[in-house]
């Protein structure tokens, strides 16, 4: 349900996976920065904020009721499938959860 109105409400779900979905790129970020192999992640991390940034715009065209809200998301689906392939590559619990946020906020940003 929208904050302060209710013409977002058909958007509400994808609006709520994209804002989880780029906490999720932003704390595997942190997380994988941490990690021994963090110079065969470099790419990755880089996606991943990629990822986490088309997602919260994502989330404010569609709270905006932007005219291009269908574009966005499509762009959005697409670096998230990209993020969520690159995730799914290591083995931590924490790149195959992102993964995981990724593919349900692509799959989400693609039904809009």
């Amino acid at each position: 349900m929208g904050v302060v109105t209710t013409n977002t409400d058909k958007m509400q779900s994808c609006i709520d996976v994209c804002s989880r979905c780029a906490q999720a790129c932003q704390e595997c970020i942190r997380l994988c920065l941490e990690e021994p192999d963090v110079a065969a992640r470099k790419e990755h991390i880089k996606n991943m904020m990629g990822c986490a940034a088309i997602c919260k715009e994502a989330a404010c065209f569609m709270e905006m009721e932007s005219t291009h809200i269908k574009e966005i998301c499509q762009l959005c689906a697409f670096l998230c499938e990209e993020c969520a392939s690159g995730c799914a590559q290591f083995q931590d619990e924490h790149c195959q959860k992102c993964a995981a946020e990724c593919r349900k906020c692509a799959q989400e940003c693609r039904s809009m």
